[in-house]
């Protein structure tokens, strides 16, 4: 349920706790997005959200229940492997398409999304090659949501 309220109102990310002068909107590509873990390969594993920021940066988020123990500790393993090969091997031609198809699915124009979405009147093709940079430089950002955030450590 929580990954479905994210990808309907993706302004639940708390934009204004990265930064507070210009918070930050989101663009959902994907939901279930694939990472490969070669060129060329099929995806290996599937990221729950793949979001992207006014400025391009993509940004990985990963959804868990707070009764899911994996939560404590190898969920943050899971989303540096899934970080390391996004920025590795995600085509940004294959990012672009997946969220014009995820648009098109709704009859939605990817251009009016995009401009609603982050509330920007910004050139479109430059903002792809802006997200194309982002990965190439490792320029990412990691989300972790849970309904709770267990504080304390499994003693197994």
């Amino acid at each position: 349920m929580l990954q479905d309220l994210l990808a309907r109102y993706p302004n639940l990310l708390a934009g204004n706790l990265i930064d507070d002068a210009n918070p930050r909107k989101w663009l959902l590509v994907s939901r279930e997005y694939g990472i490969p873990d070669k060129d060329d390969s099929y995806d290996r594993w599937s990221l729950d959200h793949l979001f992207l920021d006014k400025d391009g940066i993509p940004t990985l988020v990963e959804v868990k229940q707070s009764t899911d123990t994996r939560i404590r500790r190898e969920v943050v393993g899971q989303m540096l492997e899934y970080a390391a090969n996004a920025v590795q091997y995600w085509d940004i031609n294959r990012v672009i398409a997946s969220f014009e198809a995820r648009c098109s699915g709704l009859g939605l124009d990817p251009r009016e999304v995009w401009t609603r979405d982050l509330e920007t009147d910004g050139d479109y093709d430059q903002y792809w090659g802006n997200v194309k940079t982002n990965l190439q430089v490792g320029r990412i950002r990691l989300l972790f949501i849970a309904d709770e955030i267990p504080l304390e450590l499994p003693d197994r």
